[in-house]
């Protein structure tokens, strides 16, 4: 069964649609993700299976998972992440904008069970988080589900939202340089 969804807002006839610049932006951004999996713990497992053939993240386009950060748009932080793992704020400057960052399980959200001198408590200490999926370990589902609301903010964003002084205010307060 196929499914039909709206086009979106703009002029169209027989053979032509014609819509804004930053709508067809956004559009594309949605639908080309590529993701940059930093997995640890049992919430690597459930991503595992969130890219199996059961799941298949594939459908969102989502299918080139990149394992280098200037490749990527999004950084999908899952499981228990531990003080000394100070590269994942490396990883996200290494990141080109826009960028994105889904924080998957309570360990990445909130440090889970694991209220220790050692485990961080939540990765929005070291980065901006844009999306939250709880769980212990979250269900492929909740991941998916994750990733459509990621994909809703790329679609939605405006495209000079990154120049914004807020923008630049909220990456100060995380104490991360914005390129020039």
């Amino acid at each position: 069964m196929v499914k039909v969804v709206e086009s979106p807002e703009g002029l169209e006839g027989q053979g032509f649609f014609a819509t804004s610049l930053d709508k067809v932006i956004g559009l594309a951004r949605a639908n080309s993700i590529w993701p940059l999996p930093f997995a640890t713990s049992c919430c690597g497992i459930e991503f595992m299976a969130t890219m199996g053939a059961n799941y298949d993240l594939a459908r969102f386009g989502s299918e080139r998972l990149s394992f280098t950060p200037r490749q990527t748009d999004l950084l999908m932080v899952m499981g228990t992440i531990s003080k000394k793992m100070a590269v994942l704020k490396q990883v996200y400057d290494q990141m080109a904008e826009p960028k994105w960052v889904l924080s998957v399980g309570a360990c990445a959200c909130s440090g889970g069970i694991f209220d220790t001198y050692s485990v961080l408590q939540g990765i929005d200490k070291v980065i901006p988080v844009d999306v939250y999926v709880p769980g212990c370990p979250p269900r492929p589902e909740q991941i998916i589900e994750g990733l459509m609301k990621i994909q809703e903010l790329a679609k939605n964003e405006s495209l000079r939202r990154r120049d914004t002084d807020e923008y630049a205010k909220m990456l100060e307060s995380y104490n991360i340089e914005q390129a020039k």
